[in-house]
């Protein structure tokens, strides 16, 4: 096997991005703030084509040169919003249609890998502080929640793996 040359691997320019086909996901981040979370989460955005990213709360928001040091030009590609309120960007995106899920560990949660999901429909992913979570009053907004299986002494991730594993499995189903 041959490693691939990045001249070789075919990729699209931001405007071509622009105009592509994406997948019917929204990606919301609550409360964020390690700028290198962000920045991860355009990146994988990016490589999926997930609709947007609703940037909420103290999430800081691009041009950061700290959210570009992981995002790599994925700021400029992926369309983003930003809300000071998470709750009304929820809401915004209920009122258009979306399905949402807070991935968070609560009572009654859907396992990721039991999530069945309806290629016809949108659908709306909310990640949350690195710390605290996604807030109560947004899970109380939110749809239902997910909860990614996990089997070892911690059951925490951090939110940029969380949100690759996520976008991942959505992806698929989608």
């Amino acid at each position: 096997m041959r490693k691939l040359k990045i001249t070789e691997l075919n990729r699209i320019t931001a405007e071509e991005y622009k105009e592509a086909k994406k997948i019917p996901l929204v990606v919301i981040l609550d409360d964020i703030r390690s700028l290198h979370n962000i920045g991860s989460v355009f990146r994988t955005a990016d490589a999926f084509r997930v609709s947007a990213i609703y940037l909420c709360g103290i999430t800081a928001i691009p041009p950061h040169p700290e959210i570009h040091k992981t995002a790599l030009g994925a700021e400029f590609s992926v369309d983003w919003y930003y809300s000071k309120d998470t709750v009304e960007a929820v809401k915004s995106l209920q009122e258009d249609g979306y399905f949402i899920y807070s991935i968070e560990q609560v009572e009654g949660s859907v396992m990721l890998n039991e999530l069945q999901l309806d290629k016809t429909k949108k659908y709306a992913v909310i990640l949350g502080n690195e710390v605290k979570g996604v807030k109560q009053e947004v899970i109380d907004a939110s749809d239902t929640c997910i909860e990614i299986p996990q089997y070892g002494t911690k059951h925490s991730l951090n939110v940029s793996v969380t949100a690759g594993i996520v976008i991942w499995d959505l992806f698929n189903k989608l």
